[in-house]
């Protein structure tokens, strides 16, 4: 996953599961940031997220001009998908029991996705896909329900970190070779937490 900067926001979070949650800043904070404002903007991250393609984004945007009520609600399930998984991995990060309410709202996610889920040849092998409903308004939800689901199954549940910045919040996989990483970005929250380290330790030492 490319580490791009727009109005979208950042990918860092090295699986789309994980940087799909972290389209709220300041998650952990009193006034968090949501990036996900309209049916458009969700359209916006997933082509940003290279989910959708080019012509995928035009036909879904001319789709939910029609279909506004339809836009609206997939925009509420997007949310409703991706607190579920937020607070599924926060959980995960700290060390803290999983909601079964969460683990219930992903796998009635997870149900759909799959209805429409087919093995296709691809490169000389093989490969999941969900061409079936790829030009319905909710397309882009699946690839993130099974980013959500392998990286579950993964094995390396350990390497699911947060941010240690507070109140930032931001959910990431740690695929450094000694598992050190502990922000989301060391030129953003790491470097305010060195500035009120060192600010800490001089005022200290008055």
């Amino acid at each position: 996953m490319s580490n791009l900067n727009t109005d979208s926001g950042i990918l860092i979070g090295e699986r789309l599961c994980l940087d799909f949650a972290n389209t709220v800043s300041w998650h952990n904070g009193d006034n968090p940031n949501e990036r996900l404002l309209n049916y458009e903007k969700l359209v916006e991250w997933s082509r940003h997220a290279e989910i959708l393609s080019i012509p995928q984004e035009k036909q879904l945007l001319e789709k939910a001009n029609r279909y506004s009520d339809q836009a609206e609600k997939t925009l509420g399930e997007a949310i409703e998908l991706r607190e579920a998984i937020f607070r599924l991995f926060r959980s995960i990060a700290n060390g803290l029991k999983t909601d079964t309410l969460d683990l219930a709202i992903l796998n009635n996610y997870l149900t759909k996705a799959y209805s429409l889920a087919e093995i296709i040849p691809k490169d000389g092998n093989f490969a999941l896909t969900f061409q079936k409903g790829e030009n319905e308004l909710d397309c882009m939800l699946w690839p993130i329900v099974q980013s959500a689901i392998d990286l579950l199954l993964s094995g390396n549940l350990n390497r699911v970190k947060q941010c240690e910045g507070e109140p930032c919040g931001w959910l990431f996989f740690d695929s450094s070779r000694n598992k050190s990483r502990r922000w989301c970005s060391m030129a953003d929250c790491g470097n305010r937490e060195k500035a009120r380290r060192y600010y800490k330790k001089k005022s200290s030492q008055k």
